[in-house]
C-alpha cells in the first residue's frame, strides 16, 4: 500500500526565495534516492509563511530507508546544511496517509 507523506512548513516571510531554493534541491535529490515526489508548493497568493510538500513512498519501512539514503547523499546533506545556515524553515510538521477515494474516474475536460 502506498502512503503519502504531507509537509507542512512555516517558512519565514522573507525567506520565500530561499525556501523555493530548497524545494528546487529536492525536486532533485528526492527522486533518486528512492521516493515519488508530488511537489513543493511555495507561497503564491494568502498566506506568506505556509508552505506544503508531498511524496509517495510504498510504506514505513521504505521511508526509513529512503530517509537515510537521502541523508548519506551528497546534495542531500548539502540542502539540510543550506536550510540550517539560512534559517528560513521556523516549524516543519509530517504526517503519513493513505488515498481513501481512488481509484479516481478519467478526467473530464468540460
Amino acid at each position: 500500500m502506498t502512503i503519502t507523506c504531507f509537509i507542512r512548513y512555516e517558512i519565514d516571510p522573507f525567506g520565500k526565495a530561499a525556501f523555493e531554493e530548497y524545494a528546487r534541491n529536492w525536486g532533485q535529490a528526492i527522486p533518486r534516492c528512492g521516493a515519488d515526489l508530488i511537489g513543493y508548493f511555495a507561497p503564491h497568493e494568502g498566506s506568506a509563511t505556509t508552505a506544503y510538500a508531498a511524496y509517495n513512498i510504498d510504506s514505513l519501512a521504505a521511508y526509513e530507508a529512503y530517509r537515510a539514503r537521502l541523508a548519506a547523499d551528497p546534495a542531500g546533506k548539502a540542502n539540510y546544511a543550506f536550510a540550517k545556515r539560512e534559517r528560513f524553515i521556523l516549524k516543519e510538521d509530517r504526517m503519513f496517509l493513505k488515498l481513501a477515494s481512488g481509484p479516481h474516474a478519467k478526467l473530464v475536460l468540460p
